[in-house]
C-alpha cells in the first residue's frame, strides 16, 4: 500500500519518516519529496507498507501532531496526468 503523508515538518528526512511508521509494521520504503531546484523538502512524502499495517498506520497517524504540525495521512491516489509544461529555455 502506498501512503501519502502531508504537512510534514521540514526537519523530517526519509529515515525519520520510516521510524514514524515502523511501529505499525515493516516499511518497504519511506521517501520525503524534495524540491528539484532548491533540494529542500517540500513538506510531504510517501510510505510503502503492507495493506493491513498501512491501514493501521493511517488510522493512528492521520491528525498526529509532529513538531506542532498536524499530519495528513491517507492512501495515496494515482497521480493525475498533466499536460506538457512550458517555461524552458527554448520557449517562444
Amino acid at each position: 500500500m502506498n501512503i501519502y503523508v502531508g504537512n510534514l515538518p521540514f526537519s523530517v528526512d526519509d529515515n525519520a519518516l520510516r521510524l514514524l511508521f515502523e511501529p505499525y509494521g515493516p516499511v518497504q520504503s519511506a521517501t520525503v519529496v524534495m524540491d528539484r531546484e532548491t533540494s529542500r523538502p517540500r513538506g510531504f512524502g510517501f510510505v510503502e507498507m503492507g495493506a493491513a499495517e498501512g491501514q493501521a498506520a493511517i488510522k493512528a497517524l492521520n491528525g498526529f501532531r509532529l513538531e506542532s504540525r498536524e499530519l495528513k495521512v491517507n492512501e495515496a491516489q494515482p497521480r493525475e496526468s498533466r499536460g506538457p509544461r512550458g517555461g524552458g529555455p527554448n520557449r517562444r
